[in-house]
């Protein structure tokens, strides 16, 4: 069965992750039977991450600040999770399904594709999207 999403919902909960003046900054998309779907939000970034179980398959719309004490920057990554357990015709099944997901999410730094906690870190995303961003002039750095 082909894959569909929930457009008006999905794109309702992208642009609360996206709007400055929330304090929501992930949002997750998951699978309702053959649909994707809005699977949770909040303002933690630790919240999103209890999310990605071994059993889980999902697309994450994450806000990350980042810069240096002179200049703050909302950086945004969209982050796919493929748990350790998940089958092989479901893993394949997610990389076409994504395309659905970025008709949404069209407006990020960086995209990961993640399998194993240990890549969630906050610190490793967080620096990867520094790099992203091209020139690093963090003030306290020397």
């Amino acid at each position: 069965m082909a894959t569909e999403i929930d457009k008006e919902a999905c794109r309702e909960a992208y642009n609360l992750v996206r709007d400055d003046n929330t304090d929501i900054s992930w949002v997750s998309f998951k699978y309702d039977g053959s649909k994707i779907v809005p699977g949770g939000q909040g303002t933690e970034y630790e919240e999103f991450k209890q999310q990605c179980t071994d059993d889980a398959r999902l697309f994450g719309f994450v806000r990350i600040t980042t810069g240096d004490a002179m200049s703050k920057r909302a950086k945004f990554t969209l982050i796919t999770w493929i748990g350790e357990n998940v089958s092989g015709l479901q893993r394949a099944k997610i990389s076409t399904d994504k395309t659905l997901v970025k008709d949404i999410v069209q407006n990020f730094a960086k995209e990961f594709m993640v399998s194993d906690l240990r890549e969630l870190d906050e610190d490793y995303i967080r620096d990867e999207l520094k790099k992203a961003g091209g020139a690093n002039y963090d003030a306290q750095a020397e």
